[in-house]
């Protein structure tokens, strides 16, 4: 047995019916109902506070701002899986399995609350006095105990080992490969410009990568959505099919694979949830080291933006390239075309060589961001596991191997990169699933006394005075 082999079995294992699915989806219902479905309810005033405001006034620490670190935190997330991924998921599990990615974003916005609550809550300073903080965190400061302690680092190791997968060569090999494939030019010249871009922001930082991310991908993520709107305002009229087809298929499985239909509907419950976590990462506990930089008043509304993430990147994203590929037909077409399948899908709906153009465009714009996402959540967890000293060879290392990743094949890297998201994953719900009543409570009470999260920070100092709930950033001393 093969790397490739090897990793997908446990894969296999990993991101099977009976350990990480019903654990995701469980948590995130769970989270819903203690939270009282707090990503309906304050969905609005979210997406206010994310977009509009953007930034909480003379709020107290952090590195950037409410804005910057959600638009972090997108660029981690809005990547390959918001393209190749939706189309594995729907070329394998068939159309039904974006109905279980739907739910995988709507439960995984009150996981991705809840993760990015505790990241504020229990940030840290480090040695260069940035802010740090995250499951790598949170988990043994809200887990007082040698459990807590296990589950940070088990999670810290992981995040760094996925840092080179899902965020580093999968999407430098991605932009490569289409690049090549649409352009002609050669992998090793894209994968040294890719380096040399990559290790010009990380030298800055968060700062830095805040900077870039809150300029470059809102105009990324409205680029490639005004390319699936067109196609789909041409394709009006197959939409009620292709939405009934979607809510239909999602309990019987059969319209792409066929023959049993029990097996049928777990496999595209299976690929609905696995690649609608690769694309929006609610429940790995990622998110929650982006949030935590943020310079924010109260951690209930860091929490409440980096909501939005989820909203964004699954209900609009997600959603957008998924009814382009099923209302034009080319889903039917195989899995072994995956990784095409968008790319024709928008051909078919665009004159010309449009639809290549705008998919290869986006594909680049998004892996891109993804990379520098990702490469602060390792820097993140490299800090916390050997002090800042590891944080700069780690920048310089991360920043070269995107280019192996993009000259190489990686087959192997793939399959890695499932199993370490899932390892990262489950001691992060593990920990969300202990800490839910302190989120539940605190979310509460802030809430209770800013239902429209209108409170400027004199505000909320009031009625936080004697409340034991707010930031509890702390100068790390021991590890």
């Amino acid at each position: 047995m093969d790397a490739a082999e090897c990793f997908g079995s446990i894969g296999g294992i990993v991101w099977g019916p009976f350990l990480l699915i019903p654990l995701l989806l469980l948590t995130g219902l769970y989270l819903t109902i203690r939270l009282g479905l707090i990503q309906l309810f304050k969905l609005g005033p979210a997406l206010r506070l994310a977009l509009f405001q953007r930034s909480d006034k003379d709020a107290p620490g952090g590195d950037v701002s409410q804005f910057q670190a959600l638009t972090t935190a997108l660029a981690a997330t809005v990547g390959t899986g918001n393209i190749v991924g939706v189309a594995t998921a729907i070329s394998i599990g068939g159309p039904g399995a974006l109905f279980w990615m739907w739910v995988t974003g709507l439960l995984g916005m009150a996981s991705k609350y809840s993760e990015a609550f505790l990241g504020v809550r229990y940030r840290t300073t480090d040695a260069k006095g940035e802010i740090s903080g995250g499951p790598q965190y949170y988990l043994q400061r809200g887990i007082p105990n040698g459990f807590g302690k296990f589950l940070a680092l088990f999670f810290a190791i992981a995040a760094v080992l996925a840092s080179f997968g899902i965020g580093n060569m999968t999407q430098g090999n991605s932009i490569s490969g289409n690049v090549d494939g649409s352009f002609g030019i050669p992998s090793w010249i894209t994968g040294l410009v890719l380096a040399v871009l990559t290790l010009a922001v990380l030298v800055g930082g968060i700062k830095s990568i805040g900077r870039v991310t809150s300029a470059f991908v809102p105009v990324m993520i409205v680029f490639y959505v005004l390319g699936a709107l067109w196609i789909l305002i041409f394709n009006v009229a197959d939409i009620p099919a292709a939405i009934a087809l979607i809510f239909t298929d999602a309990f019987s499985g059969t319209a792409a694979v066929g023959g049993f239909a029990g097996s049928a509907l777990i496999l595209a419950i299976q690929m609905g949830v696995a690649r609608g976590m690769f694309s929006n990462e609610s429940g790995m506990g990622s998110a929650a080291i982006a949030a935590a930089s943020a310079k924010t008043t109260h951690p209930v509304r860091q929490g409440l933006v980096s909501m939005t993430q989820t909203f964004i990147d699954t209900i609009i994203v997600v959603t957008c390239t998924g009814l382009v590929i099923i209302t034009t037909g080319v889903w039917e077409e195989g899995s072994e075309f995956a990784a095409t399948m968008t790319g024709e899908a928008f051909s078919h709906g665009l004159p010309g060589q449009w639809g290549h153009i705008i998919v290869t465009l986006g594909l680049v714009m998004f892996a891109y961001s993804t990379i520098l996402g990702w490469a602060y959540y390792g820097e993140r967890c490299m800090e916390r596991l050997f002090g800042r000293g590891g944080v700069m060879p780690y920048r310089i290392f991360y920043s070269c191997v995107v280019f192996i990743g993009a000259t190489i094949p990686l087959a192997a890297v793939w399959n890695f990169a499932d199993v370490m998201n899932g390892l990262m994953a489950i001691p992060n719900l593990i920990g969300l699933l202990i800490m839910a009543g302190l989120v539940a409570r605190e979310t509460k009470h802030y809430l209770k006394n800013d239902p429209k999260l209108t409170a400027g920070k004199s505000e909320v100092d009031l009625f936080m005075k004697g409340h034991d709930g707010g930031i509890d950033t702390y100068e790390l001393t021991g590890r």
